[in-house]
């Protein structure tokens, strides 16, 4: 339902702009409402630890005249990604699996101090067996203390008699003493009657986010105020494991188990088959694979090949020049060596000197 303020919860919890704020409008005589499920995805940083945070937003489907299954489209979101996440299983390398589950779903309950409406009945029994159903009670400051007192008392009546299982903290018997109290309380604050605001009030001096009225103000993080701190407490500190612990082990195997028990073959096809193209669509995208490498393998040694040739007939022409420019010398040599030979003027022989006296 619109106008409970969620997009202002959801920035108050994580402390972050995931919505940037609505302009004011003029009214028309139809009132614009979002009519598909928007995801919006941010980083956030909690006690030095960050978190990747998925915000799936579904505004607008409880109000209408005719809600007749309204809560279909939130259904068929949380179940597509079901299915998203069993396919991932069944391929054949599940090495990179992506969870796109949703763990929690914050379900905002008009402040009217009544009980349930029947949309409120019917969406909640839909939903709590795919998904962590958290009741919320939006812009609780718009009660007193007894009526929000008398509220809860009457939605968890509404609750337990149309069997409708909403999310608890477990009570185990190994915990210690301080966790099983830490349990009790956040148990003893669902529904959970919150206020949100992104913006900050002075209040002695100091600066808090809250509301302000003619008679005072609403501090978001103040537990006597709302239980906003508790909310936010359960979500991001204590027991987000846990959340994530039980979309997987129960609500997951559960719906996986119904899947693949209801699965005709038509649906999602039997186990050897989806193997088998699995198995075809590795193989083929391994031989595109090998064909790519064997062909830059062979314009590689293509390439080599043509500048070996290209370094061989270099040498060769390298060679045959050096060999022409040896004959050549070697030539002008034995020229010169024949003109040396024949130009040489020959030795004369010793002149015999005569034997005897001289007279």
């Amino acid at each position: 339902e619109s106008g409970l303020g969620k997009s202002t919860l959801v920035n108050t919890l994580f402390n972050t702009s995931l919505y940037p704020n609505k302009d004011s409008k003029e009214p028309t005589l139809e009132t614009p409402k979002t009519v598909e499920v928007q995801t919006i995805s941010a980083d956030i940083e909690e006690n030095g630890v960050k978190l990747k945070l998925t915000v799936i937003d579904t505004p607008g489907f409880g109000d209408f005249v005719n809600n007749e299954d309204s809560w279909r489209p939130i259904l068929e979101n949380i179940e597509a990604r079901y299915d998203a996440f069993l396919e991932q299983e069944n391929r054949v390398n599940r090495k990179r699996i992506v969870d796109t589950r949703v763990h929690s779903a914050l379900y905002f309950i008009a402040p009217t101090g009544h009980s349930l409406k029947p949309v409120d009945v019917e969406f909640m029994k839909r939903l709590c067996h795919r998904v962590n159903l958290i009741p919320v009670i939006a812009k609780s400051d718009t009660l007193t203390e007894d009526e929000i007192k008398a509220f809860k008392i009457r939605i968890l009546e509404d609750i337990a008699f149309h069997k409708i299982k909403i999310y608890q903290p477990p009570i185990e018997d190994a915990d210690d003493p301080e966790t099983v109290q830490e349990n009790k309380e956040i148990i003893t604050r669902i529904p959970f009657a919150v206020v949100g605001s992104d913006r900050e009030v002075e209040v002695n001096g100091k600066k808090v986010r809250g509301r302000k009225y003619p008679w005072g103000v609403i501090e978001v993080d103040n537990e006597e105020h709302c239980d906003f701190v508790k909310l936010r407490q359960m979500l991001v500190r204590t027991h987000m494991e846990e959340l994530k612990e039980r979309t997987n082990e129960v609500l997951y195997e559960t719906y996986r188990t119904q899947k693949l028990a209801l699965s005709d073959g038509s649906e999602l096809g039997s186990p050897l088959t989806k193997f088998d193209e699995e198995k075809n669509a590795h193989e083929a995208k391994m031989a595109k694979m090998e064909n790519e490498m064997k062909a830059v393998f062979q314009q590689k040694v293509a390439e080599k090949e043509s500048k070996l040739k290209q370094s061989e007939e270099e040498l060769y022409q390298r060679h045959r020049e050096m060999k022409e420019q040896l004959e050549k010398q070697r030539a002008e040599l034995e020229e010169k060596k024949k003109r040396l030979e024949s130009g040489r003027p020959g030795t004369p022989e010793k002149s015999k000197k005569p034997k005897g006296l001289f007279k």
